[in-house]
């Protein structure tokens, strides 16, 4: 046995040292007949160990292993004619042993098995491509034995999946993919494992190949694995929905969207998950993600046109939701100026498409980082875009048709657009002022706030043109509207002198159209720049241009007074921006020159002889114009009460509530203690967890008015009651003791007011306090 071994042995390393050898001629003459011994050798010791004990096939195997290495050297040693004569004459011999070593355990032996496959059955014993493919009808008579391993999950099937996927790659009709496709559908899980495992390695060996399968072939492919997503095996859902990021996007885009949308759950998280690692895979091509929108829009166009979709909200569709997973795509976005360009251009192309709006609208943060190119695409867009009064005044009115109609959506839309992307940047976007897509060419270097100026007729930037859409009269109203809000981001150091400067002019000329667009733009800074707006200088002739707008005489609705009531809105923003100001916060004293300081004075001020501009600008003495002048004061405070933030709150009222309250006790015109008591009432109202420390206060004055005041006053007062009435507990329990008081006048009063209004008010407090 032991001198069997060493001839074994001896053998071996004569074998291996003529193969190994760089040049021997003796290997082209015994070719032929060293592949016969090599064969014969695995043929006879496969037969012997299939008889042996299970203690002594490991040798067997080893010996076999042996044998399998000198066929592939030997077969890498023949040149291209040898090589192909072998194929010929002794391929089936070939396939005939090694197909049952493929079911052996040892798995080097079945990977030498493969190795001599693709050598010898597909006619190549390097990478697969079409120049060294050669006769595979062998491998197609092989098909169904090695197709019938792909039943179980071991060692054999493993090694088959890479050949079968190398073989599909190269095939020219489709029939092995088709096979392995059937699998796909299977009950047996291990077949479906095993086929999406030669899909896998199809797509990898595809991956950048020459070899490409017909387009119809990678439809089946993509088709296979979106029914996979449904699948009962985890491990199948996961592995589909890998390999389905590596489809051609156009191959499953579509129904991966309506997946994505299917009442089962489960399929809706994998198509979810399939969709990000898809977009994520192919991150620099905008032109995936324009494709995505365009099968998004469809389906919400008509959301139950999909077979295989459904919603829980029945025919509404939930964009955002599928909207809201693509910022895992928007992360791995490594280079936005690829990706920038293609989206604006698309939202430009199809202007009233709200769902472009919505998608950009999650990747706003984003869209920053590319901010030249938007801006850009914007400006050449605007510039080019006809005058309004040509795309705008024959619609003015009326409409001729449906087509008519269609043309002045679309117009209006187009206009509407490029205002809509801009508002969706976030507010920095604004802040470079050396930025010429924003500002144009204004000069760097200068601390000169007056050199900061920008010429709004030209229209070569996006200040300019944002400026002049707010102000052209012959805009459509939603474009004006919308132009006016986005000019409040522009930084102040530009928008305030401008501002300043055009609602002078406009009040100079009673254009109330300018006037309010100026008020609105300033009004929108105010709540997006805060104090970096309110302290620009120019603000004070915002404010002097206010005082003189407030003085007009007014009728209720009329132009003179919507102004009006921008101005009372205007100087309410500036009084909450400067009370929430970390300065102004601290104390309770007012500054002389602050607006509060201002809006309080003139309403506790009763001077008759204060001047007011007429409509020919002569100076008069107007008392009806200077009660209606107070009174916006008072609507100032109101206003103000809505307006103040949280953070504003206590400080509000620690420097309104003496105030006004000081106010009431020095006023003598009744209208205007009535509006004092009003203000009170929304200082209550709107501000209720913060006025426990002044409740009281707040009580004797609404009493005060109640016995001593007019029937204004008295409405206000029983309102203000009510209201602390119904304020917080231990705002009621603080006040407690006044509420005794408070019922016997209320009492007496229900009975005895002359207004009914007052009296009816009266009496339900009457009833809610005996109840208590």
């Amino acid at each position: 046995m032991l001198k069997t071994g060493s001839l074994l042995l001896s053998s071996c390393w004569k074998h291996y040292g003529m193969l190994l050898r760089l040049e021997d001629h003796k290997i082209s003459q015994q070719h032929k007949e060293l592949l016969e011994q090599y064969l014969s050798g695995i043929q006879f010791y496969a037969d012997d160990q299939a008889e042996e004990h299970d203690a002594s096939k490991s040798s067997k195997s080893e010996t076999i292993n042996f044998f399998l290495n000198c066929l592939l050297l030997l077969l890498g040693r023949l040149d291209n004619e040898q090589f192909a004569n072998a194929v010929t004459e002794f391929g089936s011999q070939v396939s005939q042993v090694l197909i049952p070593q493929l079911r052996c355990p040892d798995e080097e032996v079945i990977n030498g098995a493969i190795s001599i496959f693709k050598a010898v059955v597909l006619g190549t014993n390097r990478t697969l491509s079409k120049r060294s493919l050669g006769d595979v009808r062998q491998m197609d008579a092989l098909l169904p034995l090695l197709l019938n391993l792909l039943d179980e999950r071991d060692a054999a099937a493993k090694a088959i999946v890479k050949l079968l996927a190398e073989y599909c790659s190269i095939c020219s009709d489709s029939e092995c993919l088709n096979e392995v496709l059937k699998r796909i559908d299977s009950k047996n899980v291990a077949q479906r494992r095993n086929a999406i495992d030669v899909v896998s390695d199809l797509i990898h060996v595809s991956s950048g190949s020459t070899n490409t399968l017909p387009q119809a072939s990678w439809q089946d492919v993509a088709n296979h694995l979106l029914e996979c997503l449904g699948d009962e095996d985890q491990i199948i859902k996961d592995q589909a929905a890998k390999l389905i990021s590596m489809i051609d996007p156009p191959l499953v885009l579509s129904t991966l969207v309506d997946l994505s949308y299917s009442t089962e759950e489960s399929m809706q998280i994998s198509a979810s998950t399939a969709l990000v690692a898809l977009l994520v895979n192919h991150k620099h091509n905008p032109e995936i993600m324009c494709l995505l929108l365009d099968c998004l829009s469809k389906l919400s166009q008509n959301p139950d046109s999909g077979a295989v979709i459904g919603t829980k909200e029945g025919s509404t569709l939930d964009v955002d939701r599928l909207l809201k997973l693509l910022s895992e795509w928007a992360k791995h976005v490594e280079d936005w100026h690829v990706v920038v360009g293609p989206l604006i251009d698309k939202m430009l192309a199809e202007p009233s498409n709200a769902l472009i709006v919505r998608f950009l609208s999650h990747i706003s943060e984003y869209l920053a980082e590319a901010v030249d190119i938007v801006f850009n695409r914007l400006v050449l867009y605007m510039r080019q875009q006809k005058v309004i009064d040509e795309c705008n005044s024959k619609w003015k009115g009326k409409t001729d048709s449906k087509s008519e109609a269609t043309k002045h959506e679309h117009c209006l839309f187009s206009r509407l657009c490029p205002l809509l992307i801009i508002r969706l940047l976030p507010l920095r976007v604004f802040d470079d002022l050396n930025s010429p897509l924003v500002y144009g060419d204004l000069p760097s270097n200068s601390a000169l706030r007056e050199n900061r100026q920008i010429n709004i007729e030209v229209s070569d930037y996006i200040a300019a043109l944002m400026i002049s859409r707010a102000l052209s009269k012959s805009e459509f109203e939603d474009v004006r509207k919308l132009a006016a809000e986005l000019c409040g981001r522009i930084h102040p150091e530009i928008l305030v002198p401008i501002l300043s400067s055009e609602l002078e002019s406009a009040a100079n000329a009673k254009d109330t159209f300018k006037i309010k667009v100026c008020l609105f733009s300033f009004c929108t800074s105010l709540m997006v720049r805060g104090n970096s707006a309110y302290k620009h200088p120019n603000v004070f002739t915002i404010r002097k241009t206010i005082h003189q707008i407030l003085s007009w005489s007014s009728v209720d609705s009329d132009e003179i007074s919507k102004a009006q009531h921008g101005c009372i809105d205007c100087l309410a923003l500036m009084l909450c921006t400067e009370i929430q100001s970390p300065k102004s916060s601290k104390g309770t004293a007012i500054a002389r020159d602050s607006i509060l300081a201002y809006v309080t004075n003139q309403l506790a001020e009763d001077e008759k002889d204060s001047s007011f501009e007429s409509e020919g600008g002569d100076t008069v003495t107007d008392a009806t114009a200077r009660l209606s002048f107070r009174l916006c004061m008072a609507n100032v405070l109101i206003s103000a009460c809505q307006k103040i933030s949280d953070t504003g709150k206590k400080s509000f009222v620690k420097k309104i509530v003496p105030c006004v309250i000081r106010s009431i006790g020095e006023v003598v015109e009744p209208d205007i203690r009535a509006a004092c008591v009003q203000v009170l009432f929304s200082v209550a109202y709107h501000l209720k967890s913060s006025i426990f420390s002044h409740s009281n206060d707040l009580l004797s004055v609404a009493l005060k008015s109640l016995r001593d005041g007019s029937q204004k006053e008295r409405m206000a007062g029983a309102k203000l009651v009510m209201c602390l009435m119904a304020s917080e507990e231990d705002v009621v329990e603080s006040i407690s003791a006044g509420l005794l008081e408070a019922r016997a006048l209320l009492q007496k009063l229900s009975s005895t007011e002359p207004s009914p209004d007052v009296r009816q008010i009266c009496r339900q407090l009457v009833v809610w306090l005996t109840s208590r």
